[in-house]
């Protein structure tokens, strides 16, 4: 469904631990679906999302949507623009629409953060590259790798407004 469809919001609850939503194993990484555009009415989704160190995104321009993230546990180091922030337990990071931007999970130990984008959609786009999560847990050989994700990447990320606008951050940064 088209998150930004005529949708009616509706209440959605999730307990501690709850596996009633859709979970999916893209970048190495599980991403759990906490709430979607088609339950907000395509004003945003929310999800929990758990990455293992040394996962590096490149840098990259979301085009249609804005950002936000709350880091739970483990650390990362975010670049935003020119500025690099290094983020941990209880920092909080927001990126409107349009700001190059690019992270590194840093430390020994996965992250788990609260990924926001508003308006809606952009989750669908993991979805898509990825696979559905067998279970709440990182992938294993049971998912797809990264080599495997880079062309799926490329392929269906600008219909989602993302342009690849330079390399990863390294890991010295």
């Amino acid at each position: 469904m088209d998150p930004t469809a005529e949708a009616v919001p509706q209440v959605v609850v999730r307990g501690p631990g709850a596996s009633d939503g859709p979970a999916t194993w893209a970048m190495g990484s599980l991403f759990e679906r906490l709430v979607s555009g088609e339950d907000t009415a395509g004003a945003f989704d929310l999800s929990l999302i758990t990455q293992p160190p040394g996962i590096a995104t490149p840098l990259h321009v979301h085009t249609h949507e804005a950002e936000a993230f709350y880091v739970i546990e483990g650390t990362l180091t975010y670049r935003a623009g020119e500025q690099v922030h290094y983020l941990t337990a209880g920092s909080f990071i927001y990126l409107p629409a349009g700001v190059p931007h690019a992270f590194r999970i840093t430390g020994t130990t996965p992250v788990r953060f609260l990924g926001m984008t508003a308006p809606a959609g952009l989750m669908n786009l993991y979805d898509e590259v990825g696979l559905p999560a067998r279970e709440r847990r990182l992938p294993g050989s049971d998912g797809r790798s990264i080599e495997d994700e880079i062309p799926r990447w490329n392929a269906v990320g600008p219909r989602y407004g993302l342009r690849v606008v330079g390399p990863p951050l390294s890991p010295e940064a």
